[in-house]
């Protein structure tokens, strides 16, 4: 057995990337790494407990010479005795769609084309050749962009149903095999263009690495490994984690403020971008880092705009939930005793009521509100907005819905839901906190008594 053949084996065994009663598809580009691999794979089952099931093309439409990749992939499985399942996609159409780079709109491309070749050939793993060159390649390439632990994991040896059984190969290594085998591959002109960074990088930075070490690719790679080993564990912490601080909540998720704030910056970071994802969000660092930086704000109010997602505060909570969505907070009613107060969790206030025999103080604080107190009928009670609700607001001529109220003083729609409305035993609104009072409560006779709400912060 060759050495390279025998080494990819004990590859396939030692991470168990394979198991007996496997059907392996194997992805081949034509390339020369793909058509090492289909080789190596086609020895090694000859002993192994797993089968091929067959040979993945996929044509891309980017290169003229595609059709004839395509036509040698079909002569490579004809000789192999393997079935060969192609597809044609049209990626320049979807780039014009997508608006996205050819790269990315290519690889998904790719992969919805593997999935669906591997359910017809009835395969339950599909084998890519990926190599040591192109995890250092990547690695290199996220650690220029300021990825984290999991994004410098870069390409894991298995994930879901596929594996990359090169992993510990170069480059190098593969062409020496086809040629002392004699084997043709097909290459790929667009790997020279030097507009893509990747190409840049594997023409230009990484024989330089060679050169002033030369096991350093491999180094790269090693360290992609243990950076997947430390991220496997912080994530698992963070999950652990969020079953304390994170609940789904309406269409969203949310995250208690002071808990997020005391957990360690990597399990915090980890638990928001956790709930980003979940709500269709992207996990970028620097939005990571936002979400944070929100949460430790003094204010009970904001609101952040990202990529596919939103965030704001509700007190002492942070929602994130998909663009356009507002967080539909529940409905809440609690008694108000006067004297008493109410503690309202949803936004970590307290409503306080009091009676006033003595002039009042100065009413230009929204969350205070002095009332004539024989225009109440007890008990009171503090709840959230309902359907229907109308009231004449102090100074208006008459009668206006709430709704219209909000819209008027310019209450943003995802914080109505949360503004206390003081009602009395009858149910009429006598306060809307921090907008106004009911006109009939207003103060006339002052020595007649009074009282006044106040809306503060906290659990008094």
């Amino acid at each position: 057995m060759h050495p390279l053949v025998r080494h990819v084996g004990e590859a396939i065994s030692e991470r168990r990337l394979l198991s007996n009663g496997d059907a392996v598809a194997v992805a081949v580009s034509g390339g020369a790494d793909s058509v090492a691999l289909a080789l190596i794979l086609k020895a090694l089952a000859r002993r192994a407990g797993w089968r091929l099931a067959g040979i993945i093309h996929v044509h891309h439409g980017l290169r003229p010479e595609a059709a004839a990749d395509e036509s040698f992939v079909a002569l490579l499985a004809h000789r192999l005795s393997l079935p060969v399942d192609t597809t044609r996609v049209d990626v320049p159409a979807l780039v014009r769609a997508a608006r996205r780079s050819v790269e990315s709109v290519a690889r998904e491309a790719r992969y919805r084309a593997f999935d669906a070749a591997a359910v017809r050939l009835g395969a339950t793993v599909v084998a890519t050749g990926h190599t040591l060159d192109d995890q250092a390649e990547t690695v290199m390439l996220r650690l220029l962009r300021g990825a984290g632990h999991r994004g410098l994991s870069a390409i894991r040896s298995r994930r879901g149903i596929y594996v990359r059984p090169l992993l510990d190969c170069r480059r190098a290594e593969l062409r020496e095999f086809l040629a002392a085998r004699g084997e043709p591959f097909c290459e790929d002109a667009s790997n020279d263009d030097r507009s893509v960074p990747r190409n840049r990088l594997r023409h230009g930075l990484m024989p330089i690495i060679d050169e002033v070490a030369p096991r350093g690719a491999a180094a790269l790679a090693r360290f992609a490994r243990l950076a997947a080993d430390d991220e496997r564990e912080l994530a698992r912490q963070a999950r652990e984690a969020a079953g304390v601080g994170v609940r789904g909540e309406a269409g969203g998720v949310q995250l208690d403020r002071a808990w997020l704030a005391g957990l360690p910056t990597a399990i915090a970071r980890r638990v928001v971008r956790d709930a980003l994802e979940q709500v269709g969000g992207m996990a970028a660092l620097r939005d990571i880092q936002r979400i944070l930086d929100l949460g430790k704000r003094a204010a009970p109010e904001g609101r952040l705009d990202l990529f596919r997602a939103v965030v704001r505060c509700a007190g002492p909570h942070l929602w994130l939930g998909p663009a356009g969505s507002a967080p539909r907070r529940r409905a809440f009613e609690i008694p108000l005793s006067l004297p008493g107060e109410a503690h309202l969790p949803e936004t970590d206030t307290t409503l306080v009521a009091s009676f006033l025999r003595e002039a009042p103080p100065s009413t230009s604080d929204p969350n205070r509100a002095i009332l004539q107190a024989w225009s109440l009928e007890e008990p009171l009670a503090v709840r959230s907005r309902r359907p229907g609700d109308r009231f004449r607001p102090f100074g208006s001529p008459g009668s206006r819905k709430l709704q219209d109220v909000f819209v008027d003083r310019k209450i943003p729609r995802a914080e109505r839901d949360s503004v206390p409305v003081v009602v009395d035993a009858s149910g009429r609104i006598v306060w809307v906190a921090g907008v106004t009072i009911a006109h009939d409560c207003r103060v006339t006779m002052p020595e007649a008594g009074m009282v006044i709400l106040e809306l503060k912060k906290g659990h008094q």
